[in-house]
C-alpha cells in the first residue's frame, strides 16, 4: 500500500517535512493539545475559556493546515499547499473569533456576506484536505452525501426531505452544530485527542515492547508460540492504542518474520496478525475512535461500553488462540526456543516493565471506577511519561520527545479531516429528515422480519465499511440503521455494537480488507489467499453480532449468572468450533475425516449459540466427535506401532 490514514510511505530515511515545517508543526501540536488540556480541564488559562464551537474552530485551525503540508499534492511541498494551508487556518480562526456572535445572532441561517464565503471555501478545503488524508473512496462518498440536499425536495420515496439552497447548504455544514461540528467533532475535542496523545506515548515509553516481551515470555516456549505472541502481545497492544493498521505494522514487523522462521506458511502468519490487530477495535479499554462516540450516541458512561465489549472481544481472540494452537499441534511445530531465538526470562521481563501494568490499571481505574472518561488519557500519558523515567533505556530525551509530539500532531491531522468528512455525511442526514425516513421505510420493506433486517444491517455495514474507517461507518449507521433495528424490539446498546462489528470486518475480509494488505507486505503472500485465510481465523467475529443482539447476555446485559452461563458454554463452543475448523481436537488428536470436522464444527455453533437446547445438542455432537477421533487416532498409533 502506498498510503496508511494520513501518513504518506516514502522510502526509509527520507524525510516527508523539512526542518521548518517540522518545528511549525510541533509548536501547532503543543498549542492544540494544551488547548484540549485547557479545555477538558476548565482551566481558564489567561481567562480563556472559548464556548465549545470556538474551541472547536481552534483545533481545527492547528490540525487542518497540516493535512495539506504532510500530505502534498507532489513528493514536494507545494506553494499551492501552503496556499490551501494559510487560507484553512485563516478561516478557521476567523470562526473562531466570531463564534459566540454566529451563535447569538443564528449565522447558520442568517450570516452575513463573509462568512458565507468563508464556509463555502472551508468546505471545499475540507473534502481536498480529506482526498489526500483518506483517500478517493470516503472522500467520493462524503462529497455525494454533503451534496445531496441540494436535491431532496425532488427526490422520490424516502428519499424526499427538506431542500436547501448551494449558500444556505455551506452554511449549514460550517457554521451549525449539526454537521461537521456536530457531535463527532466534540467528541474529536473532548476525547480522541487525549486518547491519540496517550496511544502514541504508550508506543514511546517502552510500554509497547514490555506487552510484547511479556507476551513472549509467556508463549514463546509452547507449540506455535511466535503466532501466539502475535495474537496475545496485538490483543494487549491493541486495547491500549485502539489502531488496527498501527498494530500490524509495529507487532507484525517482529511476529510475522518470527512465525515464518518456526514454520508457518507466509499466508497464515499474515493472517492471524491481521486478525489480531483488527481485535484493536474491539478490545478494552480503548477500542478506537468509534466506542467513545458510541457511547456519546447511547448515552452511557463509557465503562458500560468497555463491560459490554469484553466477552465478545475475548472470544475472538479465544477462537485465534484455539485455531494457533490446533494447527501447531497438528503440524508438530515447537516454540521460539527450539529454533535457537532467546526467550526472554518472564521474571526479568516483569521487573524491568512491571510499572507499566500500573500505568493500565490506572487507565482502566479512571474509566471505570471514577468514570473520568475525559482525563484518563492525559493523568495516564503523564504517568507513563514519569514512568518511562525509571529506566535509562525507556527514559525521553529531547530528541525522543520531539518526535513524540511531531507524530501526535501528524496523527491528529489526518484524523481530523477524516472525523469532519464524516461529519458532513451526518449534517446531509439530519437537516434534511432522510435518515429517520430511511429507518421507518426499511422496517416497512421487510414486513417486520427481525432477521432481515439484521441480515441488511450486517451487509450494509459491511460494504460501507470496505469505503469507510470503521468509525466512520459506525457514525453512518448509527444515524441510517440502528434507528430501524431498535424499532424491531432489540436491545440498544448490542445493536450498536452489532453495527460496529460488522464495520470492523471489512478489515480482515476481502477484496479490501486492509490489515491483510498491510500484513501481507510484510509477509510478502498472497492478498487474496490470505484474505480469506484470515476470514477463518477470524470467524466469531462474523458470528457474535447475530449471537449478542438476540441475547445480550453475551454482553453482560442480564442476569450474573445468565451471563456467566452463556459466558462459558460460548467459551466451549468457540473452541470446538475453532478446532473443527483446523482439523485437531485437544486430548483426541488430528481429525481426519470431513465428516466429522463437520460434526465438531456443528457442535461447537450450536454451543457458541446463546440457548440451553442447542447447549445439550452441541455437547451431544461434541462427544460423539471425540469418541470417534480418539478411537481413530489410537486405532492408528497401534498400527503404527
Amino acid at each position: 500500500m502506498k498510503k496508511l490514514i494520513g501518513v504518506n510511505i516514502l522510502p526509509e530515511g527520507q524525510e516527508r517535512l523539512t526542518k521548518f515545517w517540522r518545528i511549525l508543526l510541533k509548536s501547532f501540536t503543543v498549542i492544540g493539545i494544551l488547548l484540549a488540556i485547557n479545555q477538558v480541564f476548565n482551566l481558564g488559562i489567561f481567562g480563556f475559556r472559548p464556548i465549545i464551537s470556538a474551541f472547536l474552530y481552534y483545533e481545527f485551525a492547528i490540525f487542518l493546515p497540516f493535512v495539506y503540508i504532510i500530505n502534498p499534492k507532489t513528493r514536494k511541498i507545494a506553494w499551492y499547499d501552503v496556499a490551501l494551508a494559510i487560507i484553512a487556518f485563516v478561516i478557521c480562526i476567523y470562526f473562531g473569533l466570531t463564534a459566540l456572535k454566529s451563535s447569538l445572532l443564528a449565522w447558520e441561517w442568517f450570516a452575513p456576506l463573509l462568512p458565507t464565503v468563508c464556509a463555502v471555501i472551508l468546505w471545499a478545503l475540507l473534502i481536498e484536505a480529506m482526498r489526500r488524508a483518506a483517500g478517493k473512496v470516503l472522500t467520493i462518498v462524503c462529497l455525494i452525501f454533503s451534496l445531496l440536499p441540494l436535491i431532496t425536495g425532488h427526490l422520490p420515496g424516502f428519499l424526499n426531505g427538506a431542500q436547501y439552497a448551494f449558500l444556505d447548504l455551506a452554511k449549514m455544514h460550517i457554521i451549525s452544530a449539526n454537521s461537521i461540528f456536530g457531535m463527532p467533532m466534540q467528541v474529536f475535542g473532548k476525547l480522541l485527542i487525549g486518547f491519540m496523545v496517550f496511544g502514541i506515548v504508550m508506543k514511546v515509553s517502552g510500554c509497547g515492547d514490555f506487552f510484547l516481551n511479556l507476551s513472549l515470555a509467556l508463549l514463546g516456549k509452547s507449540p506455535g508460540g511466535p503466532a501466539k505472541v502475535a495474537c496475545v502481545s496485538s490483543g494487549l497492544l491493541g486495547s491500549m492504542s485502539g489502531s488496527v493498521l498501527t498494530n500490524v505494522m509495529t507487532t507484525g514487523s517482529m511476529t510475522i518474520p518470527a512465525m515464518i522462521k518456526t514454520g508457518y506458511d507466509p499466508k497464515y502468519a499474515a493472517a492471524i496478525e491481521a486478525c489480531s490487530s483488527t481485535g484493536a477495535t474491539i478490545m478494552p479499554p480503548i477500542m478506537g475512535a468509534a466506542a467513545f462516540i458510541m457511547a456519546t450516541f447511547i448515552g452511557v458512561p463509557y465503562a458500560t461500553i468497555i463491560f459490554a465489549a469484553l466477552i465478545p472481544a475475548i472470544l475472538y481472540y479465544w477462537g485465534i488462540y484455539v485455531q494457533i494452537d490446533c494447527y501447531a499441534r497438528r503440524k508438530g511445530m515447537k516454540g521460539v526456543v527450539e529454533d535457537g531465538t532467546p526467550v526472554p526470562s518472564l521474571w526479568k521481563t516483569i521487573k524491568e516493565g512491571w510499572y507499566f501494568i500500573f500505568a493500565f490499571v490506572l487507565l482502566c481505574y479512571l474509566l471505570i471506577v471514577l468514570r473520568y472518561e475525559a482525563w484518563a488519557p492525559y493523568f495516564t500519558s503523564v504517568a507513563l511519561l514519569l514512568l518511562a523515567c525509571i529506566r535509562k533505556e525507556t527514559r525521553l530525551n529531547k530528541q525522543r520527545l520531539l518526535d513524540l509530539i511531531q507524530e501526535i500532531g501528524e496523527t491528529l491531522s489526518g484524523l481530523i479531516a477524516t472525523i469532519a468528512g464524516v461529519g458532513l455525511i451526518l449534517g446531509a442526514l439530519s437537516i434534511t429528515g432522510i435518515a429517520l425516513a430511511f429507518s421507518r421505510e426499511l422496517v416497512a420493506l421487510v414486513g417486520n422480519n427481525a432477521l432481515l433486517i439484521l441480515i441488511a444491517g450486517a451487509l450494509t455495514s459491511f460494504i460501507l465499511g470496505m469505503g469507510m474507517t470503521a468509525t466512520a461507518c459506525y457514525i453512518f449507521l448509527s444515524v441510517v440503521m440502528a434507528p430501524a433495528i431498535v424499532t424491531m424490539g432489540f436491545n440498544v446498546l448490542a445493536t450498536h455494537l452489532f453495527i460496529f462489528y460488522w464495520g470492523m470486518i471489512s478489515y480482515i475480509t476481502p477484496p479490501l480488507a486492509l490489515a491483510v494488505f498491510g500484513a501481507c507486505g510484510i509477509s510478502k503472500s498472497d492478498p487474496w489467499k490470505t484474505g480469506w485465510l484470515a476470514v477463518r481465523m477470524g470467524i466469531v467475529a462474523y458470528l457474535i453480532p447475530f449471537f449478542f443482539i438476540y441475547d445480550p447476555s453475551l454482553i453482560g446485559q442480564g442476569p450474573i449468572l445468565n451471563v456467566l452461563y452463556t459466558a462459558i458454554t460460548a467459551l466451549i463452543g468457540v473452541w470446538l468450533l475453532s478446532s473443527g475448523l483446523e482439523g485437531y481436537i485437544s486430548k483426541a488428536g488430528t481429525v481426519h475425516n470431513w465428516w466429522i470436522r463437520i460434526l465438531v464444527i456443528a457442535g461447537g455453533f450450536l454451543m457458541f449459540m446463546p440457548g440451553w437446547i442447542t447447549d445439550l445438542a452441541g455437547v451431544a455432537l461434541a462427544v460423539l466427535a471425540f469418541i470417534i477421533v480418539r478411537k481413530q487416532n489410537r486405532a492408528s498409533q497401534m498400527v503404527e506401532a
